[in-house]
């Protein structure tokens, strides 16, 4: 019997050990954790379970029978976050550069059956150098599987990619189908097509860090959520992220203890919108107010900075957040913020997560570059994803809330389940100046007179209270008081219930 154990001790040593010592140490070299290293940091010390130790591959071509890896380049198992189950896998670059052979996938998709059967998430740490060349269309397929099983389970549980290395060619587009992507600084990559491949075909010469880096997926494609400096800040921040979510679709997200009082009463907020409607002021100032003990999660931080996305909690409970950003663009719409805050809007709806909008926008951004690239369609996303939304609305208007871009903004008329504005709110077709212009166009050549109809329409039109006659608004409030009465909103609308049509899915304008 001791011989026996002995040598399942010594079989699951060399599976720890991947592709040995010296591949452990260029990993190391290059900044990097090994696959079991990084979950060490991801879960709750002592729960991992580790599933398919011994598993290796089958192919025999190209040498690949005497080239054989406990493990086959993938950690699979589960653990806790905080105490709350979740499902891991993580990709082994030093196990054949972590490729994705058949057996690989299989491991991977073993995992994710088990999460959505148990309502759980999952976390993929990718650092794979992509399909496995020696099994072709084995591993293909093997993808495929895997996409396939990402479509199945998104909208029913959280699903959150890391790039922690490369990832290239097929294997980008499991972690574009997730909730959630995150990447490291200087060491991790995505591209369908490298550099080398990019050269020969389009002659454009270009570094891998410039193709597909983070600061490229963060800041010009969106593809990325947010980058961090290390894989320990990543697998950190990825914790903090996770104590946001619920388990699955069927269940609330987690309530935490709270130590800041709802009623708090926060007198800077009076005097955060300027005198003049032109003055910027920063819109992350009023979040922080409202949030508990001022802490927000922030996605996409570094694309489309015109619009705002992330978590708070408010009375211990995760609420999303979209808010307009006056220091950029005046906060205007357009077809990247657009895009960014329907994505989120709808993974809000998804797993029950209420949403509250802080709404100073004064129209879509104008231009043949916005019309050109489809504003109208884009636009029209994010109308379409808070019209469909089914959770608990809260929508405050502090400024500005123009044209076509008061109603998509989480209107009331769309949805929204209780509207406040500030008294500075300024509900209108377009600002006073351009009303008056077109309104009184044969006065144009009288300064003068333009500028005592200009005055006019703002005293008419620049204020809440109109919409508010109407219902449209339900209360004009104190902006001292915005944490308590956005707290109390919440707290109202925890009962709420909506019974939809019956339809197959949607057609959300893509």
């Amino acid at each position: 019997m001791r011989a026996v154990l002995e040598q399942l001790e010594i079989r699951r040593a060399q599976a720890r050990m991947g592709g040995g010592q010296k591949r452990v140490d260029a990993q190391h070299a290059k900044g990097k954790l090994t696959a079991r290293e990084r979950l060490v940091v991801l879960l709750d010390e002592g729960s991992f379970e580790e599933y398919d130790m011994y598993v290796t591959h089958r192919a025999t071509d190209f040498g690949m029978a005497e080239q054989k890896v406990a493990g086959d380049g993938v950690v699979t198992g589960w653990g806790t976050i905080n105490g709350r189950l979740v499902y891991v896998f993580s990709q082994d670059f030093t196990v054949l550069g972590g490729s994705l052979s058949e057996t690989h996938a299989q491991k991977i998709c073993k995992i994710m059956d088990m999460a959505v059967r148990n309502g759980a998430p999952v976390i993929g740490l990718n650092d794979s150098g992509g399909a496995r060349i020696q099994e072709g269309v084995a591993s293909l397929a093997g993808y495929a599987d895997v996409f396939k099983r990402n479509v199945d389970a998104s909208g029913v549980i959280p699903q959150i990619s890391v790039i922690m290395g490369p990832c290239a060619g097929g294997a980008v587009y499991s972690p574009a189908m997730t909730d959630f992507i995150f990447m490291v600084r200087d060491s991790s990559y995505m591209f369908v097509t490298g550099p080398d491949v990019v050269k020969t075909v389009t002659n454009e010469i270009v570094t891998a860090e410039e193709l597909g880096g983070a600061a490229t997926h963060t800041q010009k494609s969106s593809v990325a959520d947010g980058a961090f400096e290390n894989d320990i800040e990543a697998l950190e921040e990825i914790r903090r992220l996770f104590d946001f979510l619920p388990l699955n679709n069927r269940e609330k997200p987690p309530v935490r203890p709270f130590y800041d009082d709802p009623e708090r009463i926060e007198l800077r907020l009076d005097t955060l919108a300027p005198e003049s409607a032109n003055k910027p002021y920063d819109m992350k100032e009023l979040i922080a107010a409202i949030a508990d003990e001022g802490d927000f999660f922030e996605l996409q931080a570094a694309f489309a900075r015109n619009i705002i996305t992330g978590f708070v909690r408010i009375e211990g409970r995760t609420v999303g957040v979209v808010a307009n950003q006056p220091m950029v663009l005046a906060g205007c719409l357009d077809i990247d913020s657009s895009r960014k805050a329907a994505r989120f809007v709808r993974f809000c709806d998804a797993f029950d997560i209420p949403i509250l909008t802080l709404v100073d926008v004064p129209g879509f951004l104008p231009g043949t570059a916005q019309e050109y690239g489809g504003v109208i369609k884009h636009g029209a996303k994010l109308l379409f994803a808070y019209s469909q939304a089914t959770v608990p609305m809260v929508t405050l208007i502090t400024r500005k809330a123009y044209g076509g871009a008061y109603d998509v903004m989480a209107s009331k008329h769309i949805g929204a389940d209780i509207n406040y504005a500030w008294p500075t709110a300024e509900i209108a077709v377009m600002g006073a100046k351009g009303a008056a212009e077109i309104l009184y166009r044969s006065e144009l050549g009288d300064p003068e007179r333009l500028a005592a109809r200009t005055r006019e329409y703002e005293q008419r039109f620049a204020n809440p209270f109109i919409a508010a006659e109407r219902g449209f608004i339900d209360e004009v409030i104190m902006p001292h008081s915005s944490r308590k009465r956005i707290a109390r909103a919440f707290a109202a609308l925890r009962g709420k219930s909506v019974e939809t049509r019956w339809k197959k899915h949607d057609t959300i304008p893509l």
